[in-house]
């Protein structure tokens, strides 16, 4: 076993152990560059001269000897096979011209990826590099090589932010110290005042707070060390700089695989800076109200854990409302901060912007006046005496595509009010089945009529874009939602047309051909058909047999009730469009005449229920609103 330089985790040499392992021929050579440079052990002498010997100005590895200039050409005569032997340094520690393979005693001459190791021919075609892909030695060289000088050259063209990140850090230690001195003062402060019952636990935690302080300072100081050795000339960049001199192809790529890593981990750490420890200290703040029995597990406070949004009370309409939960076990929060941001708008260079709310009372919250048609993303986080905790994930909201329209049912308008139960505050509706309706269920196989109730809302639209919601009850039998002509609606109550059964031809011959006059004609009604818990979608759902129920299933199809309904209005365009009001994802959109005031409108065969939404926001007043006027009731 050997100990990782790196990390001091155990190593598994292998039986063969420091055998089975690779010379260091680069380090070696930046140890004697470093040793002639600064003169270590003295001058070195030739080894052939007799006494007193002169100092050495070659080596011969081949002879593995120093010489001075008359011994080397003594030893090295011309016109024989030691004259081609190639002057070096003088050293005291030779080593052979190339790496060997440690199984095999043969030069390495490529490199297996797949081990990450140098590898000789004999390497290459046994089992053990079976399947690897293994390259040769100079394209190893070249690739290890470009991207050390590529991260090397970073580094050493960014020094102004190397020294700026070191002098960030010897702040964060002098507030480190600083904090951790004024945490221990209050800390000894509040323990002195429990008496004689809590010197026991005083120690405990200033044992505690001085490990976290000497921890951060470690760190700190390591991170330091580790900034220093990024300055030029110094460290690892001085040890690199070295490195890139090897011109031995074998033995660069031996020294500089894992030279790189660590020129890769420093370079990542430089882009993404921070500092290793906080130097805040409230993080052991004591409670000194808890009774006298837990003072045995008196400990630092904890801040409040991250925040649950929940995404069933959380929606956006004409405000957005937030509501969350701390977990069962979570500390508790003084105050929330709520972040927000659109996610629908291009993104700015820099770090992501957010929108804050701070010290947010209680575990809901109203954020006024979204954008439109927009998507935004939120979070909440915890704060208490500890300090701020994590943040919620996030979640995102989908706002509606046009201002809410804000509107209440009128009573006063439409038809069969005897069988329409509209509730106090006028935001709901009920049809209760009257009597055609239960004579239809017992003569199934006769033609009836049964009524449609209609009610209408006390707004009329004439200008602009709107949006509204509602829920309707998905045990309705058949409910009708959407827009119309003011005054096409009114002329209906004057007589609305009955529903009739299956059995009845609608095209009895009747009719006097105007709806083909004005086929090309936008209808003045658009409706959205739902019963029993499903919506038809078909292509009659808004042409002006909408409201008297002409619109036959055979060219639609159904889809499952959603919990809300919206529905958009575009005067300008005279289009409407059908929503599911939770993801809003579109429905239906028909074409509508809006040459004058538009009213919302609901009709009911049968029993059904609708519930307008909610205003998120302070409820308003009830106002008629047409053309932008608006005149209160």
């Amino acid at each position: 076993m050997f100990p990782c330089p790196a990390c001091q985790g155990d190593v598994d040499l292998g039986e063969r152990g420091l055998a089975g392992l690779f010379r260091n021929l680069t380090l070696e050579r930046v140890v004697e560059r470093y040793r002639q440079s600064v003169s270590v052990g003295g001058a070195i002498l030739c080894q052939l001269c007799k006494p007193p010997p002169l100092e050495a100005t070659k080596g011969c590895t081949e002879c593995r000897a120093t010489f001075c200039n008359e011994c080397f050409k003594l030893f090295h005569p011309w016109g024989t096979q030691k004259a081609q032997h190639e002057p070096t340094l003088p050293t005291l520690s030779f080593r052979p011209k190339g790496l060997m393979c440690p199984d095999h005693k043969e030069e390495v001459t490529h490199y297996c990826k797949t081990c990450q190791r140098l590898v000789c021919q004999l390497c290459r075609v046994r089992r053990t590099h079976g399947g690897h892909k293994i390259t040769p030695v100079l394209s190893a060289y070249q690739a290890l090589k470009d991207k050390l000088t590529k991260s090397l050259t970073y580094i050493l063209g960014n020094q102004d932010m190397v020294q700026t990140q070191i002098c960030e850090l010897e702040e964060t230690v002098r507030h480190t110290e600083v904090s951790g001195q004024q945490a221990k003062e209050e800390v000894s402060q509040l323990v002195r005042g429990l008496g004689a019952v809590l010197e026991e636990k005083r120690a405990s935690l200033l044992q505690a707070i001085e490990e976290c302080q000497q921890e951060r300072l470690a760190r700190l100081g390591a991170q330091i060390q580790e900034h220093r050795s990024l300055l030029d000339g110094s460290g690892l960049v001085g040890y690199a700089q070295e490195v890139l001199k090897e011109t031995d192809q074998p033995c660069f790529v031996q020294a500089a695989k894992q030279l790189h890593n660590r020129i890769a981990r420093a370079t990542e750490a430089l882009q993404t800076f921070r500092p290793a420890a906080s130097s805040s200290f409230r993080h052991c703040q004591l409670d000194v109200g808890r009774e006298m029995k837990l003072l045995t597990e008196l400990n630092f406070l904890r801040v409040p854990e991250a925040p649950v949004i929940d995404t069933q009370r959380t929606f956006a309409y004409d405000q957005i409302f937030l509501c969350w939960r701390l977990p069962p076990h979570s500390p508790p929060a003084w105050h929330y901060t709520i972040e927000f941001r659109r996610t629908d708008v291009p993104a700015q260079p820099g770090p992501t912007r957010w929108q804050r709310r701070e010290e947010v009372r209680g575990t809901s919250a109203l954020l006024e006046n979204p954008d439109t048609g927009s998507v935004y993303v939120l979070r909440v986080r915890g704060c208490n005496k500890a300090g701020y905790g994590e943040y919620s994930e996030d979640v995102h909201l989908h706002t509606p595509p046009a201002p809410v329209l804000h509107f209440f049912l009128d009573g006063r308008w439409g038809t069969s009010r005897e069988r329409l139960a509209i509730s106090k505050d006028q935001r709901a509706v009920r049809s209760v089945p009257g009597l055609p309706l239960l004579l239809a269920a017992e003569r199934l196989l006769t033609g009836c009529h049964l009524s449609v109730d209609v009610v209408l809302g006390d707004v009329a639209v004439t200008q602009g874009r709107s949006y509204w919601a509602c829920a309707v009850d998905p045990a309705s039998y058949l409910v009708k939602v959407g827009v119309g002509l003011e005054s096409k609606l009114q002329e209906s109550f004057q007589g609305a047309p009955d529903v009739v059964s299956p059995r009845y031809d609608p095209d009895s011959g009747h009719d006097s051909g105007a709806e083909d006059a004005t086929v090309e004609a936008s209808p003045p009604f658009a409706f959205l058909t739902i019963g029993m818990g499903k919506i038809l979608l078909g292509s009659g759902a808004s042409s002006n047999a909408g409201l008297t129920g002409r619109d036959g299933p055979a060219a639609g199809c159904t889809v499952p009730l959603p919990p809300r309904l919206g529905i958009c209005l575009d005067y300008e365009r005279g289009r409407v469009s059908f929503l599911d009001a939770v993801s809003f994802r579109g429905l239906l959109e028909c074409p509508l005449d809006c040459s004058g005031p538009v009213c919302p409108a609901f009709c009911f065969i049968g029993g059904g229920a609708v519930q307008l939404q909610e205003p998120v926001g302070t409820k308003p007043e009830r106002k008629v609103t047409i053309g932008g006027f608006a005149k209160l009731d």
